[in-house]
């Protein structure tokens, strides 16, 4: 099982994984451990992750980045309106009315929503992660905002603020409208977000030049790191808000802090770094990567998660960032009532009461809209069906679940309508107050509203009533008892109509087009590879023929293969600019044809000699071994006469072989196919083996020593003659077999 997490960050993503040593983070496939959050659309096909980022300039109208902002905001909203008149690339409504991104893929024109622009960067993340962890990628934990902190106090923000500078500077010292070209306001942006990283380095003054900027000018111009935080002094300023906000909300003091770990790349910032000491009053604390550490902590929350991992026993407590209220409206009443106060457990249910006769619905809201960085509260409305009285016309009793799950989804995950039913004396009621209890809590139920709490202190104060008026019964005459309530619980349809959730039609819809781009990306990708292929077989072939390979070619042959190499080239860049994959695998395979002979030339006379030098050491080995025969070596002299003078024979025959081919191969010109091959040469090589090796190799036969003579006249060095024959009670005498039974020692190695 595959334990991942993912840090989707504005800028860049990182991918970290647990493994049994412990948790690293994992490099794509250009061996970088960061992945610009980058998606590049084209003619053809997608980019994504640094392949988009390097055409950030040349596509910069259909390549976009930092969308994660506009997660669950309405095109309408303000900040959606404020930002797009920053971006490169457009924004347009979708049918819903949530923020969509225009580009033109495949040669037309699109509108993507920011989920599915978001899904393919994850799409682009998992496959990074199943590359190194040669598996599929199942379960994973994904990083979202801190809810905590200030959503525009980033290094983008930071950027923006250099940008805006050199725009005006660029206006009034070069009178160019920056803001006016897209790829020139790329271009700064990429030059500022540079010069940002080297002032957190360097206090003196550093240079900003870009060539060509527009129009054919140059731009320069220079900044410091005073000059810097002097420009972003209203960000800085907002630093402390947030650091106030946890120490108010986590009920802790600064003298209950032990330590302060900053992590996230504007944290680098030395102004930055100097607030958050001075609000604490402590060093900090950066034994983490910076960058890294948010995608290594969801991979930990994902083996805590998991159960393939052991992990040291420590707990976190997930919280509901903002509180959470519902509120009806029907025939009966109208109400309203607050379910999860902020930074209440999650995850976590709780259980309401209702009496009604008809259906209902409940509407789910954010209630303190100050603390919502979003202007809509509305969570959604859910609507409790089949809803209906009871039999004798009152308002039946509707037990309704709801639940922040652990994603911190809310939702009314269950509804129940508890119909009561009379029945005679002599049956058992089938709910209880206690067993109603038991049932509530048996079903995870945490907590319950004070509806609830007040129907169970009426029970019991019914309860009680009752036992005291029975004590009073028991000197009265028997009466008739009244007939006992039984319940049954029926569950109930609830309509879920969450705000920006996607239908299921939407959702199935947009995993069929994903998969539909992946493929698109994979066919693309494979015509490239194929394109390639024969733009370096060209390349290679071109360099060889007047270097390893030219003695393997004659001069004629030479200059008509340079020639189709040369066309190739040609075609490449011109009709062959956009073709079919299979129109790239013919041409190779034409190019191969002309080429394949040479190569395979050259390739025989570099394995040649090795061949023929492996061969003639086995038969100089086996000359050596049937000549020590003739000699009457006694390592050889177990061997078969008959079979030595065969193998004899069969090296001579080998030795002539070798010997012909070597001379017949010093007399072919190098530019013709060799006379023999080296698979030729190998195969005479192991079945010359095959016949010598089992005769020479035959292993000497064992002598096994003399054995040792019966004593009959007494005890040889103190042992009783019996006891150095072999235990076999088979042959050992009739006469003396008790006395063998009886007198046969415990059996051990006897000298």
């Amino acid at each position: 099982m595959s334990v991942v997490g993912f840090d989707l960050g504005f800028q860049s993503c990182y991918v970290a994984v647990a493994r049994a040593g412990g948790i690293e983070t994992i490099a794509n496939e250009y061996s970088d451990r960061c992945t610009p959050s980058f998606v590049s659309f084209g003619p053809r096909n997608r980019a994504i992750g640094a392949a988009a980022k390097s055409q950030v300039v040349t596509n910069c109208k259909n390549t976009v980045q930092g969308f994660k902002r506009f997660h669950g905001r309405a095109f309408s909203d303000p900040y959606v309106q404020s930002a797009k008149s920053h971006l490169v690339y457009d924004l347009a409504p979708m049918p819903s009315g949530s923020t969509g991104i225009k580009v033109m893929y495949m040669e037309e024109e699109r509108i993507f929503s920011i989920e599915q622009v978001t899904g393919m960067l994850l799409t682009k993340l998992k496959e990074t992660a199943e590359s190194a962890l040669k598996k599929p990628v199942v379960d994973c934990v994904i990083s979202l905002l801190a809810t905590a902190f200030d959503s525009e106090l980033g290094g983008k923000d930071f950027d923006d603020i250099l940008v805006n500078h050199f725009c005006e500077e660029f206006a009034k010292k070069y009178k160019l409208d920056v803001k006016s070209k897209p790829r020139a306001l790329i271009r700064l942006y990429q030059e500022c977000e540079k010069l940002k990283k080297l002032m957190s380095a360097n206090s003196s003054d550093l240079p900003l030049n870009i060539e060509c900027f527009m129009n054919d000018i140059d731009v320069s111009s220079k900044l410091n790191r005073g000059q810097f935080e002097e420009m972003c002094a209203g960000l800085l300023a907002k630093v402390e808000g947030p650091l106030r906000s946890v120490m108010e909300q986590s009920k802790l003091k600064k003298e209950d802090i032990h330590a302060v770990e900053i992590v996230g790349g504007a944290s680098r910032i030395p102004a930055i770094k100097e607030r958050i000491s001075k609000f604490f009053g402590k060093e900090l604390s950066t034994t983490l990567n910076a960058d890294e550490a948010v995608a290594r902590g969801c991979a930990l929350q994902c083996a805590i998660l998991s159960p393939a991992f052991k992990v040291r026993e420590f707990c976190i407590t997930d919280i509901v960032p903002y509180p959470i209220s519902l509120k009806w409206n029907s025939a009966a009443e109208e109400g309203d009532c607050e379910v999860f106060p902020k930074n209440h457990a999650a995850p976590f249910s709780k259980v309401l009461t209702f009496f009604r006769k008809d259906p209902f619905t409940l509407e789910a809201y954010y209630n303190n809209p100050k603390d919502l960085p979003y202007p809509n509260t509305t969570i959604g409305q859910f609507l409790i069906h089949n809803v209906v009285p009871q039999a004798s016309g009152d308002s039946a009793k509707v037990k309704v679940k709801v639940r922040v799950n652990i994603h911190g989804v809310f939702s009314v995950s269950s509804a129940s309508l508890v119909e009561v039913i009379k029945s005679s004396e002599e049956e058992e009621p089938m709910e209880t107050d206690q067993t109603a209890k038991e049932e509530v809590k048996q079903a995870g139920f945490h907590s319950q509203p004070h509806t609830i709490a007040q129907a169970s202190k009426k029970s019991i104060h019914s309860t009680s009533t009752e036992d005291a008026k029975q004590e009073k019964k028991n000197d009265q005459p028997p009466q008739a008892k009244k007939p006992k309530v039984k319940t049954k619980t029926v569950e109930l349809p609830v309509e879920n109509k969450l705000h920006w959730q996607l239908s299921s039609e939407e959702l199935n819809m947009f995993v069929e087009n994903e998969g539909q781009m992946i493929m698109q990306d994979k066919l693309e990708k494979e015509r490239n590879d194929a394109k390639n292929n024969v733009e370096e077989y060209v390349y290679d072939m071109r360099d060889k023929l007047h270097g390893v390979l030219e003695k393997f070619v004659n001069e004629a042959d030479r200059d008509s293969f340079s020639l189709k190499l040369e066309d190739t080239e040609n075609w490449l860049y011109e009709d062959g600019e956009d073709q079919q994959k299979q129109v790239y695998i013919d041409k190779l395979a034409e190019l191969k044809s002309m080429g394949q002979p040479i190569h395979e030339r050259y390739l025989e006379a570099e394995e040649r000699p090795k061949a023929f030098e492996e061969l003639g050491k086995q038969i100089q080995m086996y000359m050596k071994i049937t000549e020590a025969f003739k000699a009457k070596d006694e390592l050889y002299d177990h061997l078969d006469e008959l079979e030595v003078v065969r193998v004899e024979k069969q090296v001579n025959d080998a030795m002539v072989w070798m010997n012909s081919k070597m001379n017949q191969q010093n007399s072919q010109d190098l530019t013709k196919d060799p006379v023999i091959k080296v698979k030729e040469i190998q195969a005479k090589t192991k079945e010359l083996y095959s016949a010598c090796n089992p005769v020479l190799s035959k292993p000497k036969p064992k002598v096994e020593p003399p054995k040792e003579e019966k004593t009959e006249n007494g005890p040889v060095n103190g042992q009783e003659g019996s006891e150095n024959q072999p235990c076999n009670p088979d042959k050992a005498p009739a006469g003396t077999e008790q006395e063998t039974a009886e007198n046969k020692p415990p059996e051990m190695d006897i000298d």
